[in-house]
């Protein structure tokens, strides 16, 4: 596969970008993944070089675990559910934390096939906490659950590679 629908290339290109600049600035990352159990990590550690920025990553799924892994307030998962934005930017903050990285990145959604407490297939959000604050973005993907997850991932290292870029130009 050259490119998704959406005419991006596959996981290793923007991971690529994002270790590289990550690299450059002397900075770590961690992630925390639900509903792309492990993807993101993968596309990551399959950089050549990743060890000196990669420090490691949670995979979440359950949403109890949410809560006492990545250290998401319960209140917040009781009131919300796992499919969120400050869930997500919660995932996110907390896997920094308890990893002790730069950077986090977090994604949670519904990868499908049926909706998820009323939430519909393809409604993913992704966050980024790093020096700059956290961020979150809202997506609203289409296709099939590995469709869903390969994109979620996608977007993540785009939103990381655009905050990292933002933060440096800002310092400039």
């Amino acid at each position: 596969m050259d490119t998704d629908a959406h005419g991006h290339r596959p996981v290793g290109s923007p991971a690529a970008g994002a270790v590289h600049r990550l690299a450059q600035r002397h900075e770590t990352l961690a992630t925390v993944e639900s509903l792309t159990g492990g993807l993101l990590a993968t596309g990551i550690v399959e950089i050549a070089g990743v060890s000196a920025v990669y420090r490691g990553g949670l995979v979440v799924y359950d949403t109890e675990l949410k809560a006492q892994l990545a250290g998401v307030p319960a209140e917040l998962l009781a009131a919300r559910g796992p499919v969120d934005p400050d869930v997500a930017v919660a995932l996110a903050e907390g896997g920094r934390q308890r990893c002790g990285a730069d950077w986090a990145v977090a994604t949670t959604g519904v990868a499908g096939p049926e909706p998820q407490d009323g939430k519909p297939v393809g409604l993913v959000y992704v966050a980024v906490a790093g020096p700059g604050g956290p961020t979150v973005r809202k997506l609203g993907l289409d296709g099939g659950r590995e469709h869903i997850r390969a994109a979620a991932v996608i977007e993540a290292l785009r939103l990381l590679t655009e905050r990292i870029d933002a933060l440096a130009t800002a310092a400039r």
